[in-house]
């Protein structure tokens, strides 16, 4: 997994697999992974699924780069605490799932919250084929 600086503001981590890497075949079977993390984590919450691609692709002027085949974010909250107003504009999470036809690439905006971070890097890390 990689971080970088998207459009030189954005902190975002990316972990691209080849399918041969993955333990899932496909973007939904990846959002039905994602979807029984949340449920299972003490704190977290699924708001909703986005498919960006069926979106995009919708839209007169939509483009979509040469290659994908599907674009899904998985929209959650982990939030336990509301100190201040500002705090919503943070929330909630995402996480993006590109398909192309030999590879995955997955991608999620750091939190505030150093261990969402960590919690989300060891959910995508967990796709990884093992051996």
């Amino acid at each position: 997994m990689k971080q970088i600086e998207l459009m030189e503001k954005y902190p975002v981590f990316i972990l691209e697999l080849s399918k041969e890497e993955c333990k899932y075949a496909t973007t939904e079977e990846i959002v039905a992974y994602l979807k029984e993390k949340i449920a299972t984590h003490p704190v977290a919450t699924f708001i909703a699924l986005f498919d960006h691609y069926a979106h995009t692709k919708s839209l007169a002027d939509g483009s979509i780069a040469k290659g994908i085949v599907a674009a899904q974010d998985v929209v959650f909250c982990f939030g336990k605490e509301l100190p201040k107003p500002e705090v919503l504009a943070v929330r909630p999470r995402s996480i993006g799932i590109v398909e192309y036809e030999e590879r995955f690439v997955l991608s999620f905006l750091e939190a505030p919250n150093p261990q969402a971070t960590q919690t989300m890097q060891e959910w995508l890390a967990a796709l990884r084929k093992e051996g």
